[in-house]
């Protein structure tokens, strides 16, 4: 194999196994050399302009990389969020996304996600940025997702809410005070106060 691509591959393991057209041009890969290797199969485009290593282990997280990569702006939420930090028997069947109020929805065909429309603290508070597979990912925190989850209910299912709080509650760091923190900022205080005074007593 040719040095460059031998580099190539490189670049992209540094990145997670997982790069953008923009991404691989700006780090130094040529255009030439990055169509080479998609050619011979040594990578396989995902979407349009977005690829990852053909012969690499892809946990499942891989789905929302790539959304976090397609909608910078976005944030992973709800089940999403959930099962990411383990507070949800669910498995998510596409990437549930927040975007802000006043941003368009984004359009895209792979992987398949549920977007949904916050606005003001309701979509600022909360955010953390994760790692995951060497890239950030902006994804609610756990107390946040919690009390979503109980905004969302219609979506979500107040079973999967009710659960959530559950688990977030056995954690050794968890915060009662912050649930109720959220649940002021997205309104739902007083649906959730009986929730969390049953669970906690």
């Amino acid at each position: 194999m040719k040095p460059a691509r031998k580099k190539a591959i490189e670049i992209i393991k540094q990145r997670g196994g997982i790069i953008r057209t923009h991404e691989a041009l700006n780090l130094g890969i040529h255009r030439r050399t990055l169509y080479g290797l998609r050619n011979e199969g040594t990578i396989v485009p995902v979407s349009r302009g977005l690829f990852r290593l053909a012969n690499l282990d892809i946990p499942i997280q891989v789905d929302i990389v790539e959304i976090a990569k397609k909608v910078p702006d976005g944030v992973i939420c709800l089940v999403s969020a959930l099962a990411f930090h383990e507070l949800t028997t669910q498995t998510p069947h596409y990437v549930w996304l927040a975007v802000d109020r006043k941003a368009r929805k984004p359009k895209i065909e792979y992987p398949p996600i549920r977007v949904f429309f916050f606005s003001g603290n309701a979509f600022t508070g909360g955010i953390e940025t994760c790692q995951i597979m060497k890239q950030n990912v902006r994804i609610y925190s756990p107390p946040k997702t919690v009390i979503d989850c109980f905004r969302w209910r219609a979506a979500v299912g107040l079973d999967v809410a009710i659960e959530a709080a559950k688990e977030y509650l056995k954690r050794k760091d968890s915060s009662p005070s912050k649930l109720m923190e959220y649940a002021r900022t997205c309104k739902v205080e007083k649906l959730v106060r009986p929730y969390l005074e049953a669970l906690i007593a």
